[in-house]
């Protein structure tokens, strides 16, 4: 990997399909009965599963592929369609069609009893698990994981997890003031906006999969 290049693609690429804005309904709606503490609680158990998920397909992202008979340039090129199609969707004011749509209006709402006991399971499924990461933030890291060199560009994917982990954290802390604050239309603006920058690595996903099954395009 070219460090600061790529490191600046994947944490952007991360932050896009991960996209903590997106999971602030969801999380603010499972919350709004539990204590300040049990909020941090369920925040920092969310996020770190976000961490594992992106540490381990970091770790094993390679050798799934290689598993499974897959080319690293194939899954490229299709994880990188994946991604386009999300960006698109962005755009064009939807949601990410890789997550499920739940919390948004009565016709998708979902209740889900959080008691005490349960605030582990509900940071984890459905906040972390798919809210959060879905196949569009797994199949990034595998396709970067499987484009290693070293390992510490497989160190570099996990810091970039952690940084990640890190920024989505403080947003849900702060879900109630960034709600606000932005509103629905700033939501919405963000979502775009994001879906553009999404779109432009997802080409790049998609160009260096087709160098990779075609050589002579290099």
């Amino acid at each position: 990997m070219e460090l600061g290049v790529e490191i600046s693609k994947l944490i952007l690429a991360f932050m896009v399909l991960i996209n903590p804005f997106g999971a602030l309904s969801i999380y603010l709606d499972l919350t709004r009965n539990h204590s300040s503490r049990e909020r941090r609680k369920i925040a920092q158990t969310a996020t770190m599963t976000v961490f594992i998920v992106i540490a381990v397909f970091a770790v094993s992202g390679g050798a799934i592929l290689k598993l499974l008979g897959i080319s690293v340039g194939a899954f490229q090129v299709g994880g990188g369609i994946l991604v386009l199609l999300i960006a698109i969707s962005m755009m064009n004011g939807n949601d990410n069609p890789a997550k499920p749509d739940v919390g948004t209006s009565e016709a998708n709402d979902i209740t889900i009893s959080a008691k005490p006991k349960d605030i582990k399971a509900v940071a984890v499924v459905p906040i972390a698990i798919p809210m959060m990461i879905g196949p569009g933030g797994i199949s990034t890291v595998i396709i970067y994981a499987s484009a290693a060199k070293s390992y510490s560009d497989i160190m570099l994917i996990i810091a970039a997890g952690l940084l990640i982990s890190v920024i989505c954290y403080l947003i849900l802390m702060a879900s109630a003031k960034i709600s606000t604050w932005l509103g629905d239309t700033g939501l919405t603006i963000l979502n775009r906006i994001m879906g553009m920058l999404l779109a432009a690595v997802s080409v790049e996903i998609i160009v260096a999969g087709l160098k990779a099954i075609f050589p002579q395009l290099a």
